[in-house]
This record gives C-alpha cells, structure tokens and sequence, in this order.
C-alpha cells in the first residue's frame, strides 16, 4: 500500500506548520509551500491525495490556484481551508460552476480537526462540514 500524500498550501507559515505538526504522527506524507504557484509546480510534478488550499495568498489567490491545480488533475481531492470565503464568495460560486470541485473548511481548525477531516477524506468518507 503506497503512503498517501498531502500537500498544503498556505501562505501563512504558522498554518504550514500547524498542518505539519498536527499530521506528523500519521501515515501521510506531508509537503507544504507558501504560494499558489509553488502548489501548482508541485502538483504538475507529484501525485497528492488531499490538498489543503488557502484563498488569500499574494500574487495567486486560492482560486486561480484551484483552476490551475485542477488543470493538471481534475480528481485530487482539494479542502480549501479559509477565514475569508465571504470576500470570495462570487469567485467560489464562479468556480463551481466552471466545474471546478472542491470542499470548503473554515479557519482556524484544531489539531483534531485537522487529523479527523484528513483521516475521513482519505479513508474515503465525508467529514462533516467545518465551514
């Protein structure tokens, strides 16, 4: 059985970490970066199971990345984890209509969040909504 891979992206180094820390004792690996656009060279080069996104990131929003991460793979789970959906409501109703799927979670999120929404996504059943 191959070791199930989660990348993270997160401007925010105290969130990376978080994620890290939180899933470090698990069976996942983990990868983190800090731009949209690292994300996407990431997903363009590597195979991920789960994705955490965050929407406000400098220079590409979560959105753009999204669009860009499901360019490459349009079956990668991806949980956008965010404080701010509201300001980008219109861009996430936009991007579900284009197709784009993923899940949306609000910030902050527990370590036990964290652990159980990741061993429920990747074990194959729904978590229940954090958003």
């Amino acid at each position: 059985m191959t070791t199930k891979r989660i990348l993270v992206i997160d401007d925010d180094s105290a969130v990376r970490r978080a994620f890290s820390l939180a899933l470090r004792a698990s069976p996942y690996q983990v990868c983190t970066v800090a731009t949209g656009e690292e994300g996407v060279a990431l997903v363009a080069q590597e195979t991920f199971d789960l994705i955490y996104l965050d929407l406000r990131m400098p220079e590409m929003d979560g959105v753009e990345t999204l669009r860009r991460i499901r360019a490459i793979n349009p079956d990668v789970l991806v949980y956008i984890v965010t404080a701010f959906h509201r300001e980008f409501f219109e861009d996430l109703v936009q991007a579900r209509h284009q197709g784009l799927s993923f899940e949306l979670l609000r910030k902050p999120l527990e370590r036990q969040q964290i652990i159980e929404i990741t061993q429920a996504v990747l074990s194959g059943h729904t978590p229940l909504s954090a958003a």
